[in-house]
């Protein structure tokens, strides 16, 4: 059963739904050397070292509404961070009606919705090809609740805090509240898609895959980038330094390994 904002009824109790936001993103890039690899990871784990990781979900923090209880975080050797952050509740009970609709969430302000007993999570892993000149950086972000709120309002700043060539994206409901009755609800929003939370401006430069299984609450969407532009994946150097059989080979190279991380499966040999 889903609930819009004119349906809505009283619980017994606090809302008991579990939501989960899970944002798993891809950054691609050609490193030929292995000076040029070393340097990627680094430039990486400079940018997405675990104090940033930490400021990125005391955003999302912000955004649900969330009270932070603890924060554990870890910069890993040889290269990697972990941010987990358990929170509870934020100040305000009232709930305002547009948590029901399925629309992009806000960029970080004073927005605070209910909920409890959540955390959030990120952990990221650069890595790269032995011998192929690829590198790849991923970070996965859990985002939690229980409560009023769809963990699908911080999907429009996580994709704002990170520059994504991949991302897959699942969303799923899990438990049951009750109303006052003792009827079981196994959802309270409407929701028919992840990219209705994706704002029209992100859409367009993604090509987008979605699988849902509605009956059980389960919704997952893929997205590469359409644009194709060979300076944004060289690492210190532009194409213009490269001859042209090179620009080709690297090309193709850079488009095999986002098509197999996009479709899941090995292409090349």
């Amino acid at each position: 059963m889903t609930l819009t904002p004119e349906q809505r009824i009283e619980l017994h109790g606090f809302n008991n739904l579990t939501k989960t936001l899970s944002f798993n993103m891809y950054d691609i890039c050609y490193t030929k050397t292995k000076e040029e690899r070393e340097a990627y990871i680094d430039y990486i784990d400079e940018q997405y070292n675990a104090d940033r990781l930490t400021k990125i979900l005391k955003n999302v923090a912000e955004i649900i509404g969330a009270h932070v209880l603890n924060i554990a975080k870890q910069d890993y050797i040889p290269q990697g961070a972990s941010v987990t952050m358990l929170v509870s509740e934020g100040p305000v009970v009232e709930v305002p009606s547009e948590s029901y609709e399925e629309s992009p969430g806000p960029l970080p302000e004073s927005v605070v919705f209910q909920l409890d007993k959540s955390h959030l999570t990120v952990h990221t892993y650069p890595e790269y090809h032995p011998d192929e000149g690829i590198s790849t950086f991923r970070a996965d972000i859990d985002v939690s609740t229980c409560g009023e709120i769809s963990p699908l309002k911080a999907l429009n700043f996580l994709i704002h805090s990170f520059d994504a060539d991949i991302m897959t994206i699942d969303y799923r409901v899990r438990g049951f509240t009750r109303d006052i009755h003792g009827k079981k609800l196994f959802i309270d929003h409407e929701i028919s898609s992840i990219q209705n939370y994706i704002p029209d401006e992100e859409i367009e430069l993604y090509d987008m895959i979605d699988v849902n299984i509605y009956q059980e609450h389960i919704f997952h969407t893929k997205c590469k980038l359409k644009k194709f532009d060979l300076n944004n994946y060289l690492f210190g150097y532009t194409k213009d330094k490269l001859k042209l059989h090179e620009v080709r080979e690297i090309t193709e190279r850079l488009k095999t390994e986002m098509d197999e991380i996009f479709y899941g499966k090995n292409i090349g040999g």
